[in-house]
């Protein structure tokens, strides 16, 4: 049975460090990646996200409480169950209009 991946989290002096090498040296982002141990992709977006945004990219979540990131996710949570409702109604009402 396979178990959930967790997400790791990583700080912003490690995105900053990554940007930076991506940035300046001569190596491919890949390579780069692969020596900090994260995905093409996360480095990828590191770097995008710093190119528009600069140093205040990384630090929208770690300015959060705990407390806060929970609500954050739940809040989330919450909109996405709400849309699943909405869906299961309008389901349940065309079954319902098909069956008569």
């Amino acid at each position: 049975m396979k178990t959930k991946c967790e997400r790791r989290s990583y700080s912003i002096e490690f995105k900053l460090e990554a940007v930076r090498l991506a940035n300046q040296s001569n190596q491919p982002k890949s390579q780069i990646a692969k020596e900090f141990d994260i995905s093409r992709a996360i480095l990828y977006n590191w770097c995008r996200l710093y190119g528009d945004q600069g140093e205040i990219a990384f630090q929208k979540e770690s300015g959060l409480t705990t407390e806060q990131q929970e609500i954050k996710r739940l809040r989330l949570e919450v909109k996405q169950l709400k849309e699943d409702r909405e869906i299961l109604k309008k389901a349940a009402a065309f079954f319902i209009k098909e069956s008569k």
